[in-house]
């Protein structure tokens, strides 16, 4: 006698068939994820054009007084230096780049390598801006880094413009690709 255990599925087979809501979930995981990035990337970089404060070399809420400030604390104060020879040049670029990363991730657009540059200039962040933060976890930029990870690696399958030049290349090679 059975106590009504289900004792078939209606998954993805592999013969074709139904995919259950689990299968539907996985496909999308990462969606989310994307958004929130993409969103949150292409704000930010908004929010430094926009500010007429940040992008100065000197002066309250610039990112020159910023970069002096952490100098001290930072993991790699060369990288600090670095920024500090053109703390306006250095302020445009991480505007622009996260403009950048952020429509990327956002459209699906080369999205593994705007992954990649959203990691790195999460990892720069970390490691001059919030390399002081105590404990480690009170610094968002670490926890940025690794959101940009499965990004990284899957890229943007679905609901993206990568998804849609694969499927294009595939039709044009006779879906041999």
């Amino acid at each position: 006698m059975t106590h009504g255990m289900r004792t078939t599925t209606h998954g993805l087979h592999l013969g074709g068939g139904r995919r259950n809501w689990r299968d539907d979930a996985a496909r999308y995981a990462l969606l989310p994820l994307r958004l929130f990035l993409g969103i949150t990337f292409i704000y930010a970089g908004l929010d430094k054009l926009t500010d007429s404060a940040f992008l100065k070399d000197s002066g309250t809420g610039s990112v020159g007084d910023m970069m002096r400030t952490v100098r001290g604390s930072s993991a790699i104060p060369a990288l600090v230096d670095l920024a500090l020879k053109s703390p306006t040049g250095f302020g445009y670029a991480i505007a622009l780049g996260e403009l950048a990363v952020g429509i990327g991730t956002l459209i699906g657009l080369l999205a593994r390598l705007a992954a990649l540059g959203g990691a790195l200039i999460s990892l720069s962040l970390w490691l001059t801006v919030s390399w002081a933060s105590d404990p480690y976890y009170y610094g968002n930029d670490l926890a940025y880094l690794m959101a940009w990870v499965p990004l990284v690696l899957a890229g943007a399958p679905l609901l993206s413009l990568d998804a849609r030049l694969h499927a294009r290349r595939r039709q044009r090679s006779g879906g041999y690709r």
